[in-house]
């Protein structure tokens, strides 16, 4: 084991104290004011340098706890996360926000915003290259977008973010039912008939009103004349001939999967 000398020993501690100094990370925001702080924040978000906001935002909410100031770092920190993909920690952000601030000014914001993280999730910068529109994806995020813009409307029917929450809706359901015509024609075209005919009547029955009930329509009349089901066959023809009069499906067959029927927002 190797020996110092008794002099080196001061020398040595000191340099410790030093080297354990320089390893300290300084906080530059220790002599800031709140509003300093929510003004550096600003500017990082102004920019689009999204995980330095959050850090910031997180301070103030420590400084100016109890303030309506902590509540808008709150809500801030949230959209920060979105916007930098940070899904998961913004709606966690934003159910704390609601948790605790339920009769907040800004409650219909945090719903809306709420909707709007699980309404573009996996809605990323690639989706365009793969044609992959939400009606074939998993379902979790737009249903639970669909509950937040819901309580919203229901809550805040005049609020400014209610119109396009409602909108918003619209396009959720229209998924919600293109995702089980899309399961259903998926069975037909493999053969799985029963199963196709399972799908279609869920998308009928569920979602009234929507574009992508024509298509269950026919996928119905289709599956029931392979399984040799003539009656229940022309049944089906008869309700899609009735609401969708100028329909080509029964002539031109399934129409060829394009781009995706939806418009992003």
């Amino acid at each position: 084991m190797p020996r110092f000398s008794p002099t080196l020993m001061p020398a040595l501690l000191a340099a410790a104290v030093l080297a354990a100094c320089s390893s300290t990370t300084e906080d530059k925001t220790a002599g800031w004011s709140p509003d300093k702080i929510y003004s550096e924040a600003r500017d990082e978000l102004s920019g689009g340098a999204y995980d330095k906001a959050v850090p910031l935002l997180e301070k103030l909410e420590g400084r100016a706890a109890g303030t309506p100031l902590a509540q808008q770092a709150q809500l801030e920190k949230a959209y920060a996360q979105y916007k930098g993909g940070e899904k998961a920690q913004a709606i966690a952000t934003l159910d704390r926000f609601m948790k605790l601030h339920p009769a907040s000014p800004a409650y219909d914001y945090a719903l809306y915003l709420k909707g709007v993280v699980n309404f573009n999730d996996d809605l990323g910068l690639f989706s365009w290259v793969s044609r992959q529109d939400l009606s074939e994806r998993d379902q979790k995020a737009a249903k639970d977008s669909y509950e937040a813009f819901r309580e919203l409307v229901t809550r805040f029917p005049e609020s400014r973010y209610t119109p396009d929450a409602r909108q918003r809706m619209t396009y959720i359901v229209n998924s919600l039912a293109q995702y089980e015509v899309h399961v259903a024609r998926y069975y037909f075209e493999r053969g799985a008939y029963v199963a196709a005919v399972g799908r279609a009547q869920s998308a009928i029955a569920e979602y009234k009103d929507v574009p992508a009930t024509e298509e269950a329509l026919y996928i119905l009349v289709r599956s029931y004349d392979a399984l040799d089901m003539p009656q229940l066959r022309d049944d089906a023809r008869r309700v899609l001939l009735a609401s969708y009069p100028q329909t080509t499906l029964l002539q031109q067959g399934f129409r060829a999967k394009k781009d995706p029927w939806w418009k992003l927002w």
